[in-house]
């Protein structure tokens, strides 16, 4: 398991939202290009940017972000309004290594599998898609976690699987952005489920004991943020940590 570092942006601003609501943001006194040289300066390879104003529809921030992603080495994986099959193909375009995408996956009956006809056997470009699940016990939420879904979190994972989609980012959001640990029990349903799905764990992390915690439940990788601006999680750490996982593999 390894850890990705996560940048939300707002507004071009590094933030943190607490359980995804924007009148709840924390801003940080470090710019993207900051943290992303900070992250490469300690062997960072990967990291998580979303952006905010994206996921409301707003591109303002786009052109701010590629100009900075183009000029890294760095993979990243990004999401923020996904909600078509041309935007997927121009970010991809663009050198984004995954794209994440959400609620128009949920929303929208036909938009898998569209995005399955258009990627799947196609130099493996399905592995370089992303199914976010943001859930709240137990129910899928969407909309910037306004809206719930009628469907069963179980059923949507077979489904996103039957369509030949295996990487799912799952945030618990019950723990987001408070500090307060991972959400153990709601990853391990899912792996118990089904345990050859590339599991990416999102929302609560808090020290490096919710690291191991994960790692022993054999998550493919966690996203970290606020433990790692509020200084619970150092860089060197996450360097460190990767460096071990990548000795394992």
């Amino acid at each position: 398991m390894y850890i990705i570092p996560a940048i939300d942006i707002l507004d071009k601003k590094v933030v943190r939202l607490r359980e995804g609501d924007y009148a709840q943001v924390t801003n940080y006194d470090i710019t993207l290009e900051e943290m992303i040289e900070k992250y490469q300066a300690n062997g960072t390879d990967f990291i998580h940017i979303i952006d905010l104003n994206g996921a409301k529809g707003d591109f303002s921030n786009q052109e701010y972000l590629f100009s900075i992603i183009q000029k890294t080495k760095m993979k990243i994986q990004y999401g923020g309004g996904v909600r078509s099959i041309d935007k997927v193909k121009e970010l991809m375009d663009a050198g984004i290594h995954r794209v994440i995408v959400g609620t128009q996956a949920i929303t929208n009956p036909i938009f898998l599998d569209e995005l399955s006809t258009s990627f799947i056997g196609q130099k493996n470009c399905v592995d370089h898609v992303v199914i976010a699940i943001d859930v709240l016990d137990e129910v899928i939420k969407y909309s910037g976690w306004m809206e719930s879904s009628p469907v069963k979190l179980t059923d949507y994972v077979d489904r996103c699987l039957h369509l030949g989609f295996f990487r799912f980012l799952c945030t618990d959001i019950n723990k987001d952005g408070k500090l307060g640990g991972a959400g153990i029990e709601l990853y391990e349903k899912l792996l118990d489920h089904s345990p050859f799905i590339k599991l990416i764990a999102s929302g609560g992390v808090s020290s490096m004991q919710d690291i191991e915690n994960l790692s022993e439940i054999n998550v493919e990788s966690v996203v970290v943020g606020k433990a790692i601006y509020e200084n619970r999680i150092s860089v060197e750490e996450v360097q460190e940590w990767n460096l071990r996982a990548m000795e394992t593999l």
